[in-house]
């Protein structure tokens, strides 16, 4: 008996340990499932998601240490050397996942783009659709998923496109036998039919056969970049066609007999499509259709966040009025809170359908 005490005591001493270690595991266990439902769909709160489970894995790292039978000194210096771990992983970062989280938590502060956003960088462009603590995800013109590290943005020069609007530009190159005011023309018309707002017209470079034009405007719904820039281009040929200048260079008519009254231009025909808005889903949509839920989910909430603070100020004010006021400041109140709750809803459905 005697012996079975001895031999069984050496396990009760582990016992607290292995009670903390089981208490800190069931504890990420329901805290992940806990904010995984509360993420879903929301990209800022997976960021803050991630954050908490590894700090709360390093304090309960902690915890099962100082529950160990260990000496006090040992369980000190244990202590010590996870400390000296963090610090030589904070020392590493430029090369650890370590590094990615610092970045990530950079590029949070600065606030620079947003899900939703076009952004460019290093040859990569797409719309963001996830802003994760180790990583941010693009959604490519191809509708492909492409994760990039926030090491990797934080250390290169990212392009955003301003939400409120941007430039789009196509350029052609044409001979010195057609003037610049025809071209200009042409040029502004083209960009005037595409749909763009200010248009204006460059010459970028006099080269030695021919020169180089730029036509380009302002568009103000970036979400059509992509189409904005086909449409830009397609109108350009249309305009310089109708206006009679050849899009060919001198080397071309130098080099082959032709005669001198023929143009190079096809003759001009309707674009039964051209002018009207395409009855199924636009290439944008289909390309980026994660990045628009992505974009769509952030806006709910972020409305969701602005009726709540009117919400919590009209509250404060009611009780400092009476009477006729506060009657209406009560029935705007109501009105506010059936947003939310239709607000509430719309989530809930992106959630489920995520799911």
């Amino acid at each position: 008996m005697e012996i079975l005490q001895r031999s069984v005591a050496p396990w009760f001493d582990l016992l607290p340990a292995a009670v903390a270690a089981v208490v800190v595991v069931l504890l990420l266990v329901g805290l992940n499932h806990w904010l995984s439902r509360r993420a879903a769909g929301k990209t800022e709160r997976r960021f803050s998601h991630q954050l908490v489970m590894l700090g709360v894995s390093l304090v309960g790292l902690g915890a099962v240490i100082l529950a160990t039978p260990f000496p006090e000194s040992l369980k000190g210096q244990l202590l010590a050397l996870l400390g000296l771990l963090l610090s030589l992983a904070v020392t590493l970062s430029s090369t650890t996942f370590i590094g990615n989280a610092l970045a990530g938590l950079m590029l949070r502060s600065q606030r620079a783009f947003r899900a939703g956003d076009f952004i460019a960088v290093e040859g990569h462009f797409g719309r963001v659709t996830e802003r994760a603590l180790f990583h941010t995800q693009i959604q490519t013109e191809r509708r492909d998923l492409t994760n990039l590290p926030n090491l990797y943005l934080a250390t290169h020069p990212v392009t955003v496109t301003l939400s409120t609007g941007t430039i789009v530009a196509a350029e052609v190159s044409l001979g010195y036998d057609v003037a610049r005011t025809s071209v200009k023309a042409a040029l502004l018309d083209a960009a005037t039919g595409a749909g763009l707002d200010e248009p204006f017209v460059q010459i970028l470079e006099l080269g030695d056969f021919s020169v180089t034009y730029r036509a380009a405007g302002l568009l103000r719904d970036p979400k059509h970049l992509l189409s904005a820039r086909s449409r830009l281009r397609a109108e350009m040929i249309d305009a310089l066609h109708r206006a009679g200048i050849e899009i060919v260079s001198p080397t071309f008519m130098n080099t082959r007999a032709f005669d001198p009254d023929r143009h190079f231009a096809p003759a001009a025909e309707d674009d039964p499509g051209g002018q009207q808005a395409p009855a199924g889903p636009t290439f944008e949509e289909l390309a980026f259709d994660k990045a628009d839920e992505a974009e769509s989910v952030e806006n709910l909430h972020r409305i969701d966040a602005g009726l709540e603070e009117k919400i919590e100020a009209l509250r404060v004010e009611a009780r400092k009025l009476s009477g006729t006021e506060k009657e209406a400041h009560v029935e705007r109140i109501d009105r506010l809170e059936q947003r939310r709750e239709k607000i509430a809803a719309l989530l809930r459905a992106r959630e489920e359908s995520g799911d």
